[in-house]
């Protein structure tokens, strides 16, 4: 059993260098929500120093919100900021030495994204023009994994250490109190059950069943790098390995 363990990171609020020596994959803000060439080349340089697959991590052009505001943008509009974005992130990559992994879009686009698949396949157009052979993480059984599968890009499905679920196997949003978990003992039971057999126990107590490719902790959270280093130890105790999506044992 494996798993890759990604983080949303170069977003300059959280301690990234402790962040990513603990993960296999990195999600970095190129420039909509949060982002700019130095913390891009930054995080892009820590990736490197650890061997952690570096990927791009599109989002609303919303600074203000955070990018977790759903903006009015068209599907063409959306297609055109998110190839922007990438095209940032792997012109400074490239600078680096370094070719990106995978694509993950952020925040609000992430939702809208699982659900909406005119939006869907936005994101999935400017994957392919920008690099087809880029990773496209999504929401588990989402829109976005189905439209890129459908377009054969390769898919991640990916789950959520410390965020609610709803019966229909979205994210609880934000809007609710009980949207994030706090404590580390329920992440870690939730990893677990997401590791061992593909499930997690939905807000409203219905045991649901996900595909889980991809791991995510978020890196915006003050204790993001106790929390990582414990999902760690649990996995391994666990006897689950992880490893960046694609990796050859």
């Amino acid at each position: 059993m494996r798993i890759d363990f990604n983080c949303d990171l170069g977003e300059g609020c959280g301690d990234d260098a402790a962040i990513i020596p603990l993960v296999t994959s990195a999600s970095i803000a190129c420039g909509g929500h949060a982002g700019d060439e130095a913390t891009m080349r930054t995080t892009l340089r820590l990736c490197r120093e650890h061997g952690v697959a570096a990927g791009a991590h599109p989002g609303y052009p919303d600074r203000e919100g955070f990018g977790r505001r759903e903006l009015p943008f068209s599907p063409d509009e959306i297609r055109g900021f998110v190839r922007e974005q990438m095209d940032t992130l792997g012109a400074i990559a490239a600078s680096e030495n370094m070719r990106l992994a995978h694509v993950k879009p952020h925040g609000a686009l992430y939702n809208v994204a699982a659900r909406d698949r005119l939006i869907a396949e936005a994101i999935v157009a400017a994957v392919r023009e920008v690099d087809p052979e880029l990773v496209v993480f999504g929401l588990s059984g989402s829109q976005l994994t189905a439209s890129a599968e459908a377009a054969d890009l390769r898919v991640a499905h990916e789950v959520f250490a410390e965020r609610r679920y709803e019966a229909d196997g979205s994210l609880t949003p934000r809007s609710r109190d009980e949207a994030v978990i706090h404590g580390l003992g329920e992440t870690i039971e939730q990893v677990r059950g997401f590791a061992r057999d593909g499930s997690v126990v939905a807000r409203t107590g219905e045991r649901i069943r996900l595909r889980a490719d991809t791991l995510c902790l978020h890196g915006d959270r003050a204790d993001a790098a106790q929390f990582a280093r414990s999902i760690r130890d649990a996995l391994a105790a666990d006897g689950i390995r992880i490893l960046p999506v694609g990796a050859v044992e």
